[in-house]
């Protein structure tokens, strides 16, 4: 076998250990196959490999394992691992056994997620959607964030399924304390501000996290060419809608009062742009005569801000159980990624490096993707925040 006599397949070494065994598992079980392929490490020179029950024991024993960590399916294996050890006559370590990590919406399966990333349906093993450490980190999850999710859900010996949410919350609590805040339009809308002089530029002194004031503040330009997010404006808002809409006044997060006077649309009848008027007196979002707006809306200098491709992740599955049916392909989610290619950031954020996290006011938490290039940010979103008017318009 090892001088690459027998094509694959065509002899198994086996450990004669008995047939009548109640465990399948020692029932001489195989230990080496044959298997003529190139190895990342030692090219074609083996073409013999070892089963997984051979090496696990043998591996953990060399590096001085202490206790080994399994999934629940591998307690019918321990008895063939210390079986091996204790023949070997090597150093035993501990095999333990507990319930696999299993979150909704998406696969741990090592085999289906090497699927995805053949398949080309992720883009690799990094890709934010997968659940790996690597997808995690470059979707933005903290190294904090998943030790308290982790904590939180603690350990079992029964299997069972954690929701996705858990994980979420767990994210959102980590980056709520620590991400400094930043104003993105993703889609952006342009607001002229009839009332303030052309070539006229004011700053705004915003914290930069109102969770950890020694973050201090950030100067945000204003001027009379702004954009703001699309669904912030309704020409018809619906019930309990408070943003922005013909004839209402709304606050801009950290500047004035804003009220939209007319409209301007393009020759597909689409809105294109809001002809508005601010109240000076408001400076600061309180108006000196005590009246009170419902909405707060965020917004970004058309002059002064960014553009920015802005990625927004989404589970991977459409349903929790990606398995229900048989055919796990079937429940890929078409929406996990949306690109937005167009989005306007502020200018504190222009230039941050990969792997900042921020929370874009309004949005979600986002960070820097890998992929940007000076003058050319990209942001990956990490998570959502809690959007209690998209409950409202699906009840509606």
């Amino acid at each position: 076998m090892r001088a690459g006599e027998f094509p694959d397949g065509s002899r198994t070494l086996r450990a004669k250990i008995d047939m009548a065994s109640g465990n399948i598992n020692l029932r001489d079980p195989v230990l080496y196959r044959i298997l003529h392929a190139s190895h990342h490490r030692t090219g074609p020179k083996w073409c013999i490999y070892p089963m997984y029950d051979f090496a696990h024991g043998q591996s953990d024993s060399l590096e001085k394992i202490t206790h080994s960590i399994c999934t629940l399916e591998f307690e019918d294996h321990r008895p063939l691992y210390d079986w091996l050890v204790r023949e070997l006559g090597i150093y035993a370590p501990r095999q333990i056994e507990f319930a696999r990590l299993n979150l909704t919406h998406t696969v741990m399966s090592k085999r289906k997620l090497l699927d995805l990333v053949r398949d080309g349906r992720v883009r690799g093993w990094d890709d934010p959607r997968m659940p790996t450490l690597c997808g995690l980190r470059r979707r933005g999850v903290t190294p904090e964030a998943i030790r308290a999710f982790c904590d939180r859900i603690g350990v079992a010996k029964m299997n069972s399924t954690i929701e996705l949410g858990v994980l979420e919350n767990a994210i959102r609590e980590d980056l709520n304390r620590t991400s400094p805040r930043a104003m993105a339009v993703l889609r952006p809308l342009r607001v002229t501000v009839e009332n303030v002089p052309e070539g006229k530029v004011e700053e705004f002194s915003i914290p930069n996290n109102p969770e950890d004031p020694a973050a201090g503040a950030r100067a945000v330009p204003f001027s009379r060419d702004l954009l703001i997010e699309r669904e912030d404006f309704m020409e018809e808002p619906a019930k309990k809608f408070f943003r922005l809409a013909p004839g209402r006044e709304v606050r801009l997060r950290g500047g004035y009062f804003l009220k939209c006077e007319r409209l301007v649309k393009d020759a597909a009848g689409a809105v294109a742009e809001l002809r508005c008027t601010i109240d000076p007196a408001t400076r600061g979002g309180q108006a000196p005569d005590g009246r009170k707006v419902k909405g707060t809306i965020h917004w970004v200098s058309a002059a002064h801000a960014a553009k920015a491709e802005v990625r927004l992740y989404d589970t991977l599955f459409t349903v929790a159980d990606p398995d229900v049916g048989g055919d796990y392909l079937k429940n890929l989610n078409p929406k996990s990624l949306e690109t937005l290619p167009d989005a306007r950031v502020e200018p504190s954020i222009a230039n941050a490096a990969a792997g900042a996290r921020f929370q874009f006011e309004r949005q979600g938490y986002f960070c820097v993707d890998p992929d940007s290039k000076p003058g050319a940010p990209v942001f990956n979103r990490t998570v959502t925040l809690r959007d209690t008017w998209a409950k409202e318009q699906a009840k509606e």
